[in-house]
């Protein structure tokens, strides 16, 4: 019965794990200083009617911090990497130009960074909503275990509490982070 409780409470920290991970992964996606090329993580291009990923169909360089360079694998993606960057809610003004598209990176206005806090802000929540559903889900299975002494569950629930606790408070640190990176001018 112990270790199914133990394999409980080590999924649970899986998935606590995981939502932590992903709130990292969506928070590099928030441009706060200079532009860096997992800002375009999310954007999709339209590559021959399917839906893929900018870096697998072109090159992303930063040759100075006002300035991004996106050379695409075959020329005629030009206009199309143009249009998924416009699309993409990134702020961006991509120009294609005959064999690349360049950016230019404006500095950030103050209302343009209170909008970036508000995109932090909400990844953390979704962060934590996961964790919630973890505990959520983990508490209903350790309730669910046939024959086991209701001190041991609630020891468990307990524990399952402190883990939900500690990953919270991860992001709440790593969100703190990211607010004081994008409101630094």
């Amino acid at each position: 019965m112990q270790e199914e409780i133990n394999m409980y409470l080590d999924d649970a920290k899986e998935q606590m794990d995981k939502a932590v991970k992903h709130t990292i992964s969506e928070f590099s996606k928030i441009r706060a200083g200079k532009p860096t090329a997992s800002m375009f993580d999310g954007v999709m291009v339209d590559y021959y009617g399917a839906q893929t990923p900018l870096a697998q169909v072109a090159n992303i360089s930063i040759p100075d911090v006002k300035t991004v360079m996106i050379k695409p694998w075959e020329k005629s993606m030009v206009a199309e990497i143009t249009r998924a960057i416009r699309d993409s809610n990134l702020g961006f003004n991509p120009m294609g130009e005959a064999d690349l598209v360049r950016i230019n990176v404006p500095a950030l206005s103050g209302e343009r960074r209170q909008e970036l806090v508000k995109r932090a802000k909400a990844e953390a929540e979704e962060g934590k909503i996961g964790i919630r559903n973890a505990r959520k889900n983990t508490n209903n299975s350790l309730r669910a275990i046939d024959g086991a002494p209701e001190d041991m569950v609630k020891g468990a629930e307990n524990k399952v509490q402190a883990l939900t606790d500690d990953y919270t408070k991860k992001i709440d640190e790593l969100f703190d982070a990211k607010e004081k990176d994008i409101t630094t001018v």
